[in-house]
């Protein structure tokens, strides 16, 4: 099993449990100046120490550190950060269609794939949160549409990679006799999220893997399964990193007082809040029919990875046995660190 958890360039999560503020945003809680470097790297040198295969490196373009999480350090600056003080770690940089060319992104990633042996890839994100799109004068489109841009991008991204000269037009992005040097050391591995038809259709056409959001193995398999469903047609293989919040105690009715005791902190204002904000996207949270879903960004607690260190090991187990290849984690749970991540790596 491989495991990847978020690289430290968010600072601040949801606070669905806080009142909605009338005076805006509160004062960013990123370390400023000289107080940056040495809290980025210490969580980074942590992350490598507990032998994680991937480091996710997101961009939050704009967000309010209320109903979704706060703005974050820029996903290109901090990836070629981390490939300086990393020596293992997978890097997959989160990248928004529209606010890049793939053209840049493909010489860019090529030169982070010369300086760390390999060890880059990238998430090409198609986007949800609108707001950040209006922010930055970038043409949001239909949630569809965005998926058709984002196939483009990926196919540029390809074409560049795997050929010494390379021509596309499309309706988004065009190059003509694009050529790249240094040429990329490994092949171009594409990770995706989003569970939406479109997203769908996009992965088993074009992804290597696809990251979930959490839920119970019932929901997780039956997304699993529809995309099976399309890679029959194509003759690909997706594989599926799902993302997860343990929460390790001794005995699971001391874990699940817990979560009661968050629950029954939600700001019904602020949860609404929340589902406004995600409104670009379709069918990546379970929505209010599951409360777990919104305690965590991501849906983290929804995979109920939640209990003794038993539980959740058998739990893991059930992930694994329905096509789960990658956990996707929040790893400041100090149990799950001592008692199942040694475990987890060994399945």
């Amino acid at each position: 099993m491989q495991t990847c958890t978020w690289a430290p360039t968010v600072f601040r999560g949801m606070q669905l449990a806080a009142s909605p503020s009338a005076e805006g945003d509160s004062p960013s809680t990123i370390p400023q100046g000289a107080d940056l470097t040495p809290v980025v790297l210490e969580e980074i040198r942590r992350i490598e120490n507990l032998g994680l295969s991937h480091l996710l490196i997101a961009q939050r373009w704009w967000g309010s550190g209320r109903e979704i999480e706060g703005s974050s350090l820029d996903c290109l600056a901090m990836t070629a950060f981390f490939a300086a003080h990393t020596t293992k770690l997978r890097l997959v940089t989160a990248i928004h269609p529209g606010f890049f060319q793939p053209s840049a992104i493909a010489k860019w990633g090529a030169t982070i794939d010369q300086l760390t042996g390999g060890r880059w890839a990238i998430n090409v994100t198609s986007g949800w949160n609108l707001t950040e799109f209006d922010m930055y004068g970038i043409d949001k489109l239909t949630h569809d549409a965005r998926y058709a841009r984002s196939t483009e991008f990926i196919e540029v991204l390809r074409g560049a990679w795997e050929h010494q000269e390379y021509d596309y037009q499309g309706n988004y992005y065009s190059v003509h006799g694009l050529r790249m040097e240094p040429r990329p050391t490994a092949p171009l591995e594409i990770f995706q999220g989003g569970q939406s038809d479109a997203a769908i259709g996009m992965a088993a056409a074009h992804s290597d893997w696809m990251f979930l959001n959490g839920g119970p193995p019932e929901r997780i398999a039956e997304v699993i399964d529809r995309v099976r469903k399309r890679t029959a047609k194509t003759g690909r293989t997706v594989r599926f990193a799902l993302y997860a919040k343990p929460l390790c105690r001794a005995t699971d009715a001391e874990a699940w007082q817990f979560i009661d005791e968050q629950l029954a902190k939600i700001n019904p204002a602020m949860l609404e809040m929340r589902r406004e904000r995600i409104a670009g996207a379709e069918g990546m949270w379970g929505g209010p029919d599951d409360p777990m879903s919104s305690l965590d960004t991501n849906e983290g607690y929804a995979a109920r990875l939640i209990g003794s260190p038993d539980t959740v090991l058998s739990k893991i187990e059930m992930f694994r046995e329905i096509g789960i290849e990658m956990l996707h984690l929040d790893v400041h749970d100090a149990l799950f660190q001592q008692e199942v991540l040694p475990t987890v790596h060994r399945l």
